[in-house]
C-alpha cells in the first residue's frame, strides 16, 4: 500500500497519476476536500480508498494498516506563501508532518518522502544547495517557508534525515493546479489573457540589477517533478534533503515568450506594480543546485521551459484537461 497525502492537490494527484501509469493502484489518497474543485483531479485516477487527512493520521497512529504501508508520499500542506495564520501553518504543515515522521520512526520499512520547499531558502543569500549542514543558516521570507523549514530542522536534529527524504520543490507548474487560486502558476493565470487578448501582465522589478520581467526562477514541469520524486520510491539509499528543479533558471519574460510562441501570438507584455505586501518577501532569483540528486543516481532530464509550456498550454489549458492515467 502507498499513501499519498495531499493526493487531490497539485503535485499529490500527479504522483497518483504516475503511479497508476506504473500499474500501482493499491493507493490511499488523503486530503481535505474543501469548496474548491480539486476533487476533479481525482476523477480519472485509480486508488483503493480516500480518507480525510484527520482520519488518516488517527488511523495510522492506531495501527489500522499494520505493516501494509510500503511508502508515504507526504505532499499535503497549506502551500500559500501569503497565508498569515501562523497557528494554522504550524499545526497543518509542521505538526502533522512531525506526527507522520514519528510513526515512521517506529516502522522503518515504510519509505517516507515529504515535501519541503524552495521557499525555505529565503532570499538566496545562503545559496540553493541542498546541504543538510547548511540548514541552520537559512532564513525563510514568509511563514509558509518557515513552517517547512522548521520540520527540516527537526528532522535534522532527530537524525531522521539519514533514512527519510525531504524534497525542496522549486517553481512547479502544469496540469491539475487550477484549484490553487492565487498560488497557481503565472502560466495558468495568464493563459486566458494571452489566448484572448494577446497580452500578459508581469510584475515590475523593484531591485537594482533586474529589469522588468527579468526576475529569475527555476521553473519545473510537474511531470518532471513527479518523476524525480518517484526516484526515491525504489532508491532507499538516497536519503536527506534534495532539490527538485531543473538547475536552469529562466526569466518571467522567457515564460511569457514561451506562451506567446505556443499560441502563435505576437508578444505583448504589460509590467504592473508589485503589491507592497510582496516587495520585501519577493525572491528575485532561484536556482536549484541539482548536483546532489544527480550524484544519488537520478538521471531524469527535465523538459525545457519551451517544451513544457507548449505541452501544458496546448494539451491541458486549451482543452481544460487533467492528468489521466490512460493518456501520456
Amino acid at each position: 500500500m502507498i499513501i499519498v497525502t495531499g493526493g487531490a492537490g497539485f503535485i499529490g494527484s500527479a504522483i497518483v497519476w504516475r503511479l497508476n501509469q506504473r500499474g500501482e493502484e493499491d493507493i490511499i489518497v488523503a486530503d481535505h476536500l474543501d469548496a474548491s474543485e480539486k476533487w476533479k483531479n481525482l476523477v480519472p485516477l485509480r486508488f483503493k480508498d480516500y480518507l480525510d487527512r484527520d482520519d488518516l493520521i488517527e488511523r495510522i497512529e492506531q495501527g489500522d494498516f499494520g505493516s501494509r504501508i510500503r511508502a508515504i508520499f507526504h505532499l499535503g500542506a497549506c502551500s500559500s506563501t501569503t497565508e498569515t495564520d501562523s497557528a494554522y501553518l504550524m499545526e497543518n504543515n509542521y505538526r502533522y508532518t512531525l506526527r507522520l515522521a514519528s510513526w515512521q520512526e517506529r516502522h522503518p520499512n515504510c519509505r517516507f518522502v515529504y515535501a519541503s520547499s524552495a521557499a525555505t531558502y529565503g532570499d538566496g543569500t545562503e545559496g540553493y544547495r541542498d546541504d543538510e549542514g547548511a540548514l541552520r543558516s537559512l532564513r525563510p521570507l514568509n511563514m509558509y517557508g518557515y513552517s517547512k523549514h522548521l520540520f527540516d530542522l527537526c528532522a535534522l536534529r532527530k537524525g531522521w534525515l539519514n533514512r527519510i527524504v525531504g524534497l525542496k520543490y522549486f517553481n512547479v507548474f502544469g496540469p491539475n493546479e487550477s484549484h490553487k487560486g492565487d498560488m497557481r502558476s503565472v502560466i495558468h493565470k495568464a493563459f486566458p489573457g494571452v489566448r484572448d487578448e494577446g497580452m500578459i501582465r508581469l510584475f515590475q522589478s523593484h531591485r537594482e540589477g533586474y529589469e522588468d520581467g527579468e526576475q529569475v526562477r527555476d521553473f519545473i514541469y510537474v511531470k518532471d517533478a513527479v518523476d524525480m520524486t518517484l526516484f526515491f520510491l525504489e532508491n532507499r539509499r538516497a536519503n536527506g534533503i534534495f532539490n527538485i528543479g531543473t538547475g536552469a533558471p529562466r526569466t518571467w519574460n522567457d515564460v511569457a515568450g514561451a506562451m506567446f510562441q505556443a499560441l502563435d501570438r505576437t508578444p505583448r507584455i504589460e509590467y504592473i506594480p508589485m503589491p507592497d505586501t510582496l516587495k520585501e518577501k519577493y525572491q528575485y532569483y532561484t536556482c536549484a543546485d541539482m548536483t546532489k540528486l544527480q550524484a544519488a543516481g537520478c538521471s531524469h532530464a527535465p523538459m525545457t521551459l519551451e517544451e513544457a509550456v507548449r505541452e501544458y498550454v496546448l494539451d491541458y489549458l486549451q482543452t481544460d484537461a487533467r492528468l489521466d492515467p490512460s493518456h501520456g
